[in-house]
């Protein structure tokens, strides 16, 4: 056979806009693959010419799904300018608002993008493979996930005034306190949650047997990983330092400032895609490829710290070795980091210090550079900004973790084609699993739209003149 391109546009059940191309050589194997990014947005330029205290709740507009971790991250960036401690309370209440932030993403990756394929298998109907066919076949575990999307969005617009786009996180700290009000209605939704979390683990590691080989080849290499931690070693999602550890552990940076990201990280652009790909500078591109999230993050901390997580996690690694390098795992960690963050909730807010009026410290500019990193629900992010003296906007980098992951995400969609597709004769069932694999990622585009049902996709397998040999429908 001649040489053929297996087009997948769109890739289904992610945030944004992107496209699979897979060359088959004339033996029909996977000579090649790469994952495409075709949407651009150009925050980094709209920034310039902004005041710094816009920052923050122009920054939450990036994204419909995490905008927290954007607000915070870009509020850190301006701590910094401005020179200020930020009030412990403030702390503490934009860790809340993150982990919040945290749980309702990952719920929203876990039961609504991922469990179609999870529950009713790789090889269902795709118009079934929604998350009306789960509620259809597994009422509770729908229900689950609904509900526990919903504790996070309650607590970000109980924190923030609105779910989405809130603008409570400002340089300096919050722009209001906690009333005991909204603490003790925050609290008392968090047994129900966290009941429900620890229901879908359970459920989860009771089928994970039956996913073996998803696990052994929908991304599964060695690479680095990046994560933020404390001093202590336990996961730091809002605060916290760099830490890199390669495949079998070797920890190759430790206790990195924030501030000096550029010494270890370095950015490139492919000619196919919009999306910037990050890479660790001290082994170069592509050899510094690295991951970010929730998978990365269970490999980089000694412990989570708190109780219940660090049993699961301590499962986790019995289960899977001390550095699990499958991108599958990310649904695994995603669970045991809802659990985690819910219990974090509940230990912040049950302190009585946290309804302290003193929760915002104000300066001028005082610098004229400052760098912010938060966790996001998919990884490291980071907001570095460049001022003036009158705190205008004049440079603006942002290091998302989506493009921390696009080297891996890539990685993984040729490992997978590879085991999956061998000639002209593809199913569906194949190509949704090269689907999968960017879905365990949970890639953040543009994420401000998803669809509920069927999405169209469409295959044309064509030589190397262009002639349709093929076409797949959906």
């Amino acid at each position: 056979m001649a040489d053929t391109t297996i087009l997948i546009e769109p890739v289904t059940r992610i945030e944004g806009h992107a496209k699979i191309t897979i060359q088959l050589n004339a033996e029909g194997e996977v000579a090649d693959a790469h994952f495409h990014v075709t949407q651009f947005r150009g925050f980094e330029r709209i920034s310039q010419g902004r005041m710094l205290h816009e920052m923050p709740s122009l920054m939450a507009r990036i994204c419909g799904i995490c905008p927290v971790s954007h607000m915070v991250a870009s509020a850190k960036a301006c701590d910094e300018v401005l020179g200020v401690a930020v009030p412990p309370v403030g702390v503490l209440l934009r860790r809340v608002l993150n982990l919040a932030q945290i749980v309702q993403s990952h719920a929203l990756s876990f039961f609504y993008l991922s469990s179609p394929d999870l529950l009713l298998g790789f090889d269902s109907d795709p118009a079934q493979r929604n998350l009306v066919g789960v509620a259809g076949a597994a009422p509770e575990l729908a229900r689950d996930g609904v509900a526990l999307r919903r504790f996070g969005q309650r607590i970000i617009e109980r924190l923030g005034g609105k779910r989405v786009h809130p603008a409570w996180v400002v340089p300096g700290g919050v722009s209001r306190p906690l009333e005991a009000e909204q603490r003790d209605a925050i609290l008392a939704e968090v047994p129900d949650a966290r009941e429900r979390a620890h229901r879908t683990l359970e459920w989860f590691k009771a089928n994970v047997a039956s996913w073996a080989d998803e696990a052994a080849n929908l991304g599964e290499f060695p690479s680095l990983h990046m994560g933020l931690v404390h001093e202590t070693g336990n996961a730091a999602y809002s605060d916290g330092l760099l830490r890199v550890v390669d495949a079998n552990g070797w920890v190759l940076a430790d206790g990195v400032d924030p501030r000096n990201y550029w010494d270890y990280l370095g950015e490139t652009v492919e000619p196919w895609s919009y999306l910037k790909s990050t890479y660790f500078k001290p082994l170069g591109y592509p050899a510094g490829i690295y991951r970010v999230g929730p998978l990365a993050r269970l490999n980089v901390v000694e412990r989570l710290g708190t109780l219940a997580a660090d049993a699961e996690l301590a499962e986790y690694r019995e289960r899977l070795g001390r550095y699990p390098s499958s991108s599958f795992h990310y649904h695994y960690a995603r669970l045991i980091e809802m659990v985690h963050c819910i219990d974090m909730i509940d230990e912040i807010l049950s302190d009585p210090d946290i309804l302290s009026p003193h929760v915002r410290a104000r300066a001028q500019v005082n610098r004229n550079e400052g760098v912010g990193v938060s966790e996001a629900p998919r990884g490291v992010l980071i907001h570095h900004y460049r001022v003036d003296d009158d705190g205008v906007v004049q440079w603006a980098n942002l290091v998302i973790a989506t493009g921390h992951n696009n080297l891996a995400m890539n990685r993984s969609v040729l490992q997978t084609a590879r085991h999956y597709i061998h000639g002209e004769e593809v199913r569906e069932g194949m190509l949704n699993r090269v689907e999968a694999v960017i879905r365990c990622f949970d890639p953040c585009l543009s994420c401000s739209t998803h669809a509920v049902g069927q999405m169209p996709l469409q295959v044309d397998i064509r030589d190397a003149s262009g002639t349709l040999l093929r076409q797949v429908s959906r």
